[in-house]
């Protein structure tokens, strides 16, 4: 306003996949995206509801091994996995860092095959480790019944069970979407 305007506006410009985000199918399959799988088209059944955080072991990526060993309940349908990138504080780093953990291929079909779980939430950027990153997006992506936020602050929050709400924008036609995503105990 000082500039004799009648009112203050922010502008913003910024990637879909900044910060704490959902990825939608067409992200990493671009026949579902050419098809409209879009962020619009996400379950918000899915993506609010109670979820279970677990810690992941600390020593490697998200195998089927270590899902495994989580023994996370049938019926479970959304699960929040803190991992060692809690620990370095990943998501407060301005550099992208490609050291992150995440999930490998064979921990991504172990979780469609055994699990009933429909929304997977990660602590960083990418639900996927950069070394595996696009046949585990495949895999997560190729039914459409799993949703991925990714980029969750999980400092200071106990494993259990809590109400987990995330709400994308509205933006048709985007493969991800900037949310906000909360836990309520």
């Amino acid at each position: 306003m000082k500039n004799g305007s009648r009112s203050n506006v922010s502008e913003m410009k910024l990637v879909t996949h900044t910060g704490t985000h959902v990825d939608a199918p067409g992200h990493m399959i671009d026949e579902y995206f050419d098809a409209g799988f879009d962020v619009d088209t996400l379950d918000l059944l899915v993506l609010n509801g109670p979820a279970l955080l677990v810690d992941v072991p600390r020593d490697s990526n998200i195998t089927a091994e270590v899902m495994k060993s989580l023994n996370i309940p049938k019926g479970v349908q959304r699960v929040l996995f803190r991992t060692l990138n809690t620990d370095r504080r990943l998501m407060w780093q301005k550099q992208f860092d490609t050291s992150y953990v995440g999930f490998l291929r064979d921990g991504a079909q172990w979780l469609k095959d055994n699990s009933d779980i429909k929304l997977v939430g990660v602590d960083y950027l990418s639900a996927a480790a950069f070394v595996d990153s696009v046949a585990t997006h495949r895999v997560f992506f190729e039914s459409r019944d799993i949703i991925l936020v990714e980029g969750l602050k999980l400092e200071d929050v106990e494993a259990g069970i809590y109400s987990v709400h995330c709400l994308p924008l509205r933006l048709l036609g985007a493969e991800g979407s900037p949310i906000r995503c909360i836990l309520i105990k």
